[in-house]
Formats: structure tokens, sequence, C-alpha cells
């Protein structure tokens, strides 16, 4: 559930104020609204610090743990020379190997001349002496001068790489190559000596992945700061006054306004007006925070004014879950891999949700599986093997299903409606759009499925287009609500009926889960187990096909399950997610 806010004023002095937003801080209750821009000095500095502290981490946060070696004796330098060194050691590391890359590019061309000394190019031709390289076809050096030496050092398709001696400068009409600067054999040292320096630095920096958790604690320790400093100078001024604004939990007033007559400030708690910008604070028991980390993942946040889904979106999620993915293998596979993610990585979180809802919902893969007998597909099972519901294997059974299940989830978000609008008149128009959805749920089985439609549909449509238009917006003014009621009807039945027919995705995935892999399993039956070759390239088709459809699987779940959550249920139930999260300010823990 969304917790209820209420809005705070607090008034102090000038020279207190300070003090106060250290209380306040300890108290963990106060998010704070800026009355002014944020400003100062101090600020800049410690966004300065935060920015060359996250960058550092970022360095180490990138390295994989396996290259990681723990170094004994450690002490704990300044984090500003430590992240510093850092960055420097990565630049530096980086800087080479980019450059060796250059010289390798040089070496390669060097190659197929040989190794000789630039300089001594040189200085043969302050003897008079002229030695110059070229790439010449056959026909080119046949017009060379008489007097000039030449010596084929290599070929390439149809050039010579060729160098041309001459006692002094003679015209060559020809375009000259560039004399390197260095040896080919100076390039190759240069090259291993900076792998070799490379490498130590690397190795250097490696050691310092053991001040990763130190940086963290010290960049949660600037961000605390900045925040204090950001709430202070954001605070508004009426001469020796200055007054902060912000919003807390229902339940933290008493504890604010006891320590605010005890410190003397002037405090001001209200209920927040309709223009307010109230963050969000949703509150669920803890068996229903299981579904929290999905919200994090697609970050969505309902406005304040708007509902907490939570528990009809555990439940239909998973049901979904069940179905599109549809098969016991593949949920195991996906219990299993859950079981060795947390007994790997379960210490890292205190959080235990996540982990929780994955089972919970390889669970129901498994479950639905088990009625629809699906073990890695179907068409390979012994024909012994039979599903507990053998009506679930029909495909028109299941598009009744999906359609049932679209049906019933919308209508469930207009009870809910009903029910916050009740007793107002307008609640009316939420049962109407109920039996409207019914309605539609009977014309999809008519239009996709073929069923006869029902000789009481007009006994559902009928009430339930009356209901929309007179009572979507009941005013004193008859016309006027009529019209209103009306618009929404033309504007909305139609979406209504789309909105059922969109739940067909479900049986559509599922279907094409099951369809790979079958195609894998008759791939690979096709090539058998005759000899060992075979037998490894069937195993091969298997692994292949079905490590393909588990990899998909998630896709689709986050593609397909959480749009007809976030979208069609939401859209019924005017949920916008138009909010944003409620962070007090706090000390650093």
């Amino acid at each position: 559930m969304i917790v209820a806010m209420k809005k705070i004023f607090l008034v102090t002095q000038e020279k207190d104020a300070g003090d106060a937003l250290e209380k306040i801080r300890k108290l963990g209750v106060l998010h704070v609204e800026h009355l002014n821009a944020p400003k100062g000095e101090k600020l800049i500095f410690l966004n300065n610090d935060l920015a060359l502290i996250s960058q550092a981490i970022s360095l180490l946060e990138g390295i994989d743990e396996k290259q990681i070696t723990e170094v004994d004796g450690q002490n704990t330098p300044e984090w500003q020379i430590l992240a510093r060194h850092i960055i420097d050691l990565h630049k530096r590391c980086h800087r080479l190997k980019d450059y060796s890359i250059t010289l390798s590019s040089k070496v390669e061309r060097l190659r197929n001349w040989g190794d000789f000394d630039p300089q001594e190019v040189i200085r043969l031709r302050l003897t008079g002496i002229f030695i110059r390289f070229y790439k010449l076809s056959d026909e080119q050096i046949a017009q060379l001068p008489e007097e000039v030496y030449l010596r084929k050092i290599s070929r390439e398709g149809d050039t010579h790489r060729c160098i041309i001696i001459t006692k002094g400068e003679i015209a060559i009409p020809f375009k000259e190559i560039e004399l390197p600067k260095d040896s080919l054999s100076r390039l190759q040292r240069r090259i291993s000596e900076d792998y070799k320096t490379a490498a130590l630095i690397e190795k250097e920096f490696l050691k310092q992945a053991v001040y990763l958790e130190f940086l963290k604690d010290t960049r949660n320790k600037i961000i605390k700061e900045a925040e204090f400093f950001e709430a202070l100078s954001g605070m508004a001024q009426e001469g020796s006054l200055l007054y902060i604004k912000g919003y807390i939990p229902f339940y933290s007033k008493e504890a604010i306004e006891k320590v605010s007559q005890k410190e003397g400030w002037g405090i001001l708690i209200i209920d927040p007006l309709e223009d307010d910008n109230v963050p969000t604070l949703v509150r669920n028991p803890r068996w229903l925070n299981i579904i929290k980390p999905v919200f994090k993942v697609i970050e969505v946040i309902p406005g304040y004014k708007e509902l907490d889904i939570s528990l009809w979106f555990l439940i239909f999620f998973s049901i979904f879950f069940g179905i599109l993915i549809g098969d016991a293998g593949y949920g195991a596979v996906y219990f299993l891999l859950t079981i060795l993610a947390q007994k790997k990585w379960g210490q890292k979180f205190k959080d235990k949700s996540t982990f929780i809802l994955l089972y919970i919902l390889s669970s129901c893969a498994v479950i639905w599986g088990i009625l629809t007998a699906t073990f890695f597909g179907q068409e390979w099972l012994p024909i012994w093997i039979k599903p507990f519901l053998p009506s679930l294997r029909e495909n028109k059974n299941m598009q009744a299903l999906c359609f049932f299940l679209g049906a019933l989830h919308l209508s469930i978000a207009h009870s809910w409606r009903a029910m916050l609008k009740f007793p107002a008149f307008s609640f009316l128009a939420d049962i109407g759009w109920i039996l409207i959805l019914w309605t539609a749920f009977l014309i999809a089985k008519l239009l996709v499925l073929g069923d006869t439609l029902p000789g009481f549909y007009p006994y559902l449509l009928i009430p339930g287009a009356l209901l929309v238009i007179f009572f979507t917006n009941p005013q004193k003014n008859i016309l006027k609500s009529l019209g209103s009621g009306l618009g929404s009807l033309l504007l909305n039945i139609m979406n209504n009926f789309t909105d059922v027919v969109s739940y067909i995705r479900l049986f559509a995935v599922g279907l094409a889960t099951l369809a790979v892999a079958d195609a894998f399993n008759k791939m690979a039956l096709d090539i058998g187990f005759g000899n060992f070759v075979s037998g490894l390239l069937t195993s091969l088709v298997l692994l292949v096909g079905h490590i393909l459809n588990i990899a998909l699987g998630p896709l689709s779940i986050l593609v397909h399950g959480v749009r007809l959550n976030v979208l069609e249920f939401c859209s019924h139930l005017d949920i916008k997610w138009s909010g944003f999260s409620y962070k007090p300010l706090t000390e650093e823990k």
C-alpha cells in the first residue's frame, strides 16, 4: 500500500540551521523539497569528489574476480590519493597498450623491408650516398636512370619493394616511401619493453581491488554529506530565520513534533495539497515485498495519488510466467539456477526477495508443465505420460482461457476503482465497464474461436453501455453528463475488446516455446545415437535448442508478462506511473 504522507515546514534560527538539520537527519524521516536551488563552494567540492571516487570505483568494478589477488599488510591510504592512483594506473596501462598497437602496425610495415638503421641512411646522405625506398612495377623499374643502383627487397603482387642507391641526389620520377624513424629491431624491443611495463602496471592496478569496499563506503559518506549540504543551501530565508519544506510519513508526525518541541523549532505539519509534488512510499507485508525487484528492473513507481498493484501484479505475473514458459523441465532448470545463484552470491544480498520470487516463478512453470505434461517439449515423451488437465493441450481451450484471464484481470481493475469511488454514483460506470468486458470476452470467442454467441449477451452489453453513459461523469446538467458518458463509451469500447484479445499473446508465446522445443527434439532424434559422432551431434542439437529456449524465456516474460500488468491492467485502473521514490535525509550507516 502507498503510505499517507504529511507536508511539513520547519523553522529555525540561521545560526542553528546546521545543528537542526543534523538532528533531522538522525530521525531519517524527512524527504526534503528544496525551496532554493542548492549551490555553494562546498557542494562543488563534494560533487568533484564524488565524480573522482565514482570513476575509480567504476574501474575497479570492471576487474574480473578471478584476477583479484589478496594483498597482506595493506594500509588504507587517503581516498583521494588512492582514487587518483587507480585512475592513473589505468590510463598509463591503456596508453602503453594503445601505443604498442601503433608500434606493431609499424613493425608489420617494416618487416618486409628488413632490419636497418634509419640513422645510418641519414649519415650516408651527408657523404653524398643516397639510399631511398620505393614500391615499383616492372615497367617503372625499366624507366629508371642508368646511373642508379637498384636492389629488390621483396615482392607484393605486381610491385617490388626496392631500394635505390645513387651517388648524389638524382631525381627519381616516382613516389618515395618515407624513411622510418626507428629500426625494426628497436621497434620490436620497444614493444617488448612496453608490454612488460604494462603488465607490471596492470598487476599493480589489480592489487587496488582490495580497496573497492573502502571506496564504496567512502562514496556513500560523500553522498550523504552532499545531501546534507544540498538540504542546507536549499533552505529559504526570512531575516534571521531559515526554514525547510518536506514530506514525512504520517506515523512520523509525533516523533518529529517531540524533537521540535525540545529544540525550540517552529513547525507546521499539514496534509498535502492537490498540486503538491508528494513522494511515494510503498509499504507492504514482507511476503508481498518479493515482487519489488520486478518494479526495480522496469523502473516504475506509482504516483502518490495512484494505487499500489503489488498484490495483483504478483498473482497474475506468476500465472503469466507459468503459461509463457509452460514447461516443467525449463521451470526445474530455472529453479536449480536460482539455487546455484543464491549459493554463490546470496551472502552479498541482505534482501532475499529476488531469490524467493524466482523460486515461486520457477515453481509456477513446473506446475503448468505438469498440468500439460510438458517436459523439455511434448512430442518426444512416451505415450504413458499423460497431462493432469488434457483440456489444456487443446489450442481452442487455451485461447479461451487467455480471453477469460484477460476479462478477469481487467474486471478486477474496474472492481477496485468502483470500490474506491463508492458511494459516489460514478462507481456504477466501472460496473458498466465490467459488463462490457465480459461481452468482449464472448465476442472474442465468437470471432476468434467460432463459438456461438450466447443469447444473454444483450443483458451484459446494453446495461453496461447505459451505466457508462449515465454515470461516467454524473452532473446536474443531464446533457453534459450524457455527452461525457457517450464520449467515453465510444472512445473506449473498442479498446476494451482489443485489451481482452491481447491476452492471447500468452497462448501464442507459450505455443512458440513448445514448438521450438519439439522442433529441436525431432531434429535430434532424426540424427539418433547410432555411433559416437551422431550421438555427439544429437546431444549438441538438444543442448543448443533447449538453451536457446531457456535463454529467451525471461525475455518473453519481460515483454509480455510485464506488459499485461503494467499497461493493460494499469490503464483500466488509470495508473500512469507518475511517481518518484520517497528518499528521506538520513545519516551514513
